[in-house]
């Protein structure tokens, strides 16, 4: 009685397990009679002549063994068969050639049975569980999901889910500025599923323009609701990022519907990126005209779009180049992967003064700082700076006395060695 009330116990547990897994009970009625099944076809050989039988809201189960009667002298397989006498102590009107079947308590297998059984069900529930993974993020692939920071490797990131699954954050997959403390939650897009020999290997990313743009569908309520559309998207996480998109409805202005009043809306997404410059551009099927706002800010005063070789020749003014670029190229950089052509930035000389030289020239002599504000207030060239007083530098660029004079003769310098050359 103990023996079956172990057994019994050990169902109960399987239900509770139920709970906590999620596994329906078609399915574990199905894994507890493959399981039962495995038992008796190793003690046995087989498990043909075996009826199993679960009662789920009872919590237990019932084996009933199937028997054929045979002549007390003609006996030869006790598990197939039974004697004619046996056979009429379950039921008196047995005959020799019927099937009789009685009741067989598992528990009466012996501890070796029930250590087996539990293995088997150990086994096929872990694999069950491992299936239901696979099969439950393989449908989630480009969603977001929040989990828990358990484990920061130099590599990656170990992380648990609400049901306690581990999922990997790569390195690569991390944006630059990223900082992971054990137990934080963090958001990511599941990028991909792998199952390798029956082990779900499950990769979030942060950096890519997927997930960017379901914080957009997060954030823009007219995105999730397919007023306005995505059209493209270019990223280089943690630095900068393009976005283009367009609404098919005239009333809604779609850069501004996703940068919300007062930046409300971009603000959230630029914090989750950790700071990463969003510009928000309309998306227009004029190629050249689309090539032109990618490089937004800069103003461009021509274009030459050859479409077969996806290539791009662009003229600007000469202060508008460096903005064209970008920082560090990154401008430019991101243009071409958002419009999907090769753009090149050539300067308009067309009414410039051919003589006059970009303060970037001067970056040997002149700190970068000094260079950039000075750019900051127009002036681009070395002539453009000459053209102000001094006192307006100092003001508007912010300077100090002494690094505007030392600005002012370095650049009056050059253009008096080109004055005695000639």
């Amino acid at each position: 009685m103990a023996r079956k009330a172990e057994t019994i116990s050990m169902i109960d547990t399987l239900a509770e397990f139920k709970e906590l897994k999620s596994i329906d009970k078609e399915t574990m009625i199905s894994v507890l009679e493959e399981s039962f099944r495995s038992v008796i076809a190793k003690m046995f050989g087989t498990d043909e002549n075996y009826d199993v039988i679960i009662n789920p809201e009872k919590g237990d189960f019932e084996i009933w063994r199937n028997r054929v009667a045979v002549a007390d002298d003609q006996l030869e397989d006790n598990n197939l068969q039974i004697t004619i006498t046996e056979a009429r102590k379950i039921d008196p009107d047995s005959e020799i050639g019927e099937e009789v079947t009685d009741e067989v308590h598992f528990a009466g297998f012996g501890r070796r049975a029930i250590l087996n059984l539990r293995q088997t069900l150990s086994s096929k529930i872990l694999e069950l569980q491992k299936d239901n993974l696979y099969a439950r993020y393989r449908e989630r692939i480009g969603q977001i999901i929040a989990a828990d920071v358990y484990q920061v490797w130099k590599k990656e990131i170990l992380l648990l889910d609400d049901e306690g699954n581990e999922l990997l954050l790569p390195k690569q997959e991390q944006i630059p500025n990223d900082i992971y403390r054990k137990g934080e939650t963090v958001r990511a897009i599941v990028q991909k599923v792998d199952n390798v020999n029956n082990n779900p290997k499950i990769t979030l990313s942060r950096t890519d323009k997927i997930f960017l743009q379901r914080l957009f569908e997060l954030e823009v309520p007219e995105i999730h609701d397919g007023l306005i559309t995505i059209r493209a998207i270019a990223r280089i996480p943690g630095e900068r990022a393009k976005v283009a998109v367009e609404s098919y409805d005239d009333r809604i202005d779609p850069v501004g519907a996703c940068v919300g009043m007062k930046g409300s809306r971009i603000h959230g997404i630029v914090r989750e990126l950790r700071n990463e410059n969003i510009d928000v551009i309309n998306y227009t099927s004029n190629v050249s005209l689309f090539i032109q706002r990618s490089l937004s800010p800069a103003k461009v005063s021509s274009i030459r779009v050859n479409e077969e070789e996806k290539k791009a020749e662009v003229y600007l003014r000469p202060e508008e180049v460096s903005l064209a670029i970008g920082k560090g190229g990154l401008n430019i950089k991101l243009a071409c992967m958002l419009t999907e052509y090769v753009i090149d930035v050539f300067r308009d000389i067309e009414g410039a003064d051919e003589e006059d030289i970009y303060l970037d020239e001067f970056v040997d002599e002149i700190d970068t700082w000094v260079i950039d504000a000075l750019k900051n207030i127009g002036c681009y060239t070395a002539k453009n700076a000459l053209a102000l007083s001094r006192e307006e530098i100092i003001e508007r660029a912010d300077l100090e006395e002494q690094t505007v004079d030392d600005v002012l003769n370095i650049l009056a310098a050059e253009f008096a060695d080109d004055e005695t050359k000639n």
